[in-house]
């Protein structure tokens, strides 16, 4: 995942490494326990990862089996700084010797169909993947033709193949990224920045239903050079099946005029926080984004976003004064940030 504000950019961070942040193995252990049966069965697809760098790899290599897997694929972005080397697939004592005259610079796609016992220890792990890898048993390491962007052709092909994508994407293509698993209509688990939910296209498809938010936020990534990253607003989007996604949110409030203002310039109140929404109140409401981690599509219908892009272009503000500003509505002439406006479909009386 490059951290960048243009493709060029991120082309240059994956090529130099400098700029990219890595999953813990932790935070994808942490979230993935709470899927584990609708992955029987499944062709799993990473294609934004390095399997000689990704945790993402790691996880559903060594859990191959556990899960019930059909196939593994991941594909990583050329050049991997360790794919040619002698250092361990896993980063233990077994080596993967490369293919011998294989390019430097080719990216690499790995296809796992299965995981056994090569090494007698008795255990389904990685260093039989490792030796599978090396054997070419019923799987396969291969340089791919292009530079394994996930928009390639033969990106695309394996995509094809696969029923659910689970990765860390680029947080500057975002957008892009969502469009296209979406288009080709597969299930997926990726992490991405909360501020996506903004975006044009994404907010359309959570209203749409077809996108929420996971279980856990993303708090720290490691670096390649093994420093620690913190971040604040990073979490998980998700199509697959979760629990809390149809647990009611429990309402305590009643509607008060005096507590719940209206904004000057949008026909709704101001909640200003997701436990004071009102039980009672039947039109619209404007609640913090933070909402959608309670989000229960048989208790509330999503109607609009409020942020700059919307209510800027209603009132005709130019382009540049857009830009500067990250407040939307106002409340008695004082800004207040992003809202999503809401309704109760089943107010109590």
């Amino acid at each position: 995942m490059a951290k960048t504000s243009s493709n060029s950019n991120l082309h240059k961070a994956n090529k130099a490494k400098k700029d990219e942040f890595y999953t813990q193995l932790v935070d994808i252990e942490k979230e993935l326990k709470h899927y584990k049966e609708q992955f029987r069965g499944k062709v799993v697809y990473c294609n934004c990862d390095d399997p000689f760098e990704s945790n993402f790899f790691k996880y559903f290599a060594s859990n191959f089996n556990a899960l019930g897997l059909k196939r593994l694929i991941a594909t990583s972005y050329k050049p991997s700084p360790i794919a040619n080397t002698q250092l361990g697939l896993f980063g233990d004592d077994k080596t993967l010797v490369p293919v011998k005259g294989r390019p430097k610079t080719n990216a690499n796609k790995f296809i796992i169909n299965e995981v056994g016992d090569l090494d007698g220890n008795g255990a389904f792990d990685l260093r039989d993947v490792a030796e599978q890898l090396k054997a070419n048993k019923n799987n396969e390491w291969a340089p791919i033709e292009g530079d394994g962007d996930f928009r390639s052709e033969e990106s695309i092909e394996l995509l094809k193949q696969a029923d659910i994508v689970v990765t860390n994407p680029p947080f500057s293509l975002f957008r892009e990224y969502v469009a296209q698993l979406v288009e080709y209509d597969k299930k997926f688990l990726i992490i991405g920045n909360d501020n996506a939910i903004k975006y044009k296209g994404i907010f359309e498809f959570i209203k749409e239903n077809k996108i929420w938010l996971g279980y856990n936020k993303v708090k720290q990534f490691f670096k390649p050079d093994g420093s620690i990253q913190n971040f604040g607003n990073v979490g998980w989007f998700t199509n697959l099946y979760i629990e809390k996604k149809n647990e009611k949110l429990t309402l305590y409030k009643k509607y008060n005029p005096s507590e719940y203002p209206k904004y000057d310039n949008y026909d709704a109140i101001n909640v200003s926080k997701v436990a004071e929404i009102p039980q009672d109140y039947n039109e619209e409401m404007g609640v913090p984004i933070t909402f959608l981690g309670k989000y229960d599509p048989n208790q509330f219908e999503i109607i609009d976003l409020l942020n700059r892009y919307t209510l800027f272009n209603s009132q005709k503000t130019n382009e540049n004064v857009r830009q500067r500003h990250s407040h939307t509505c106002n409340i008695n002439g004082k800004a207040v940030f992003s809202r999503i406006v809401i309704k109760n479909k089943k107010p109590q009386k």
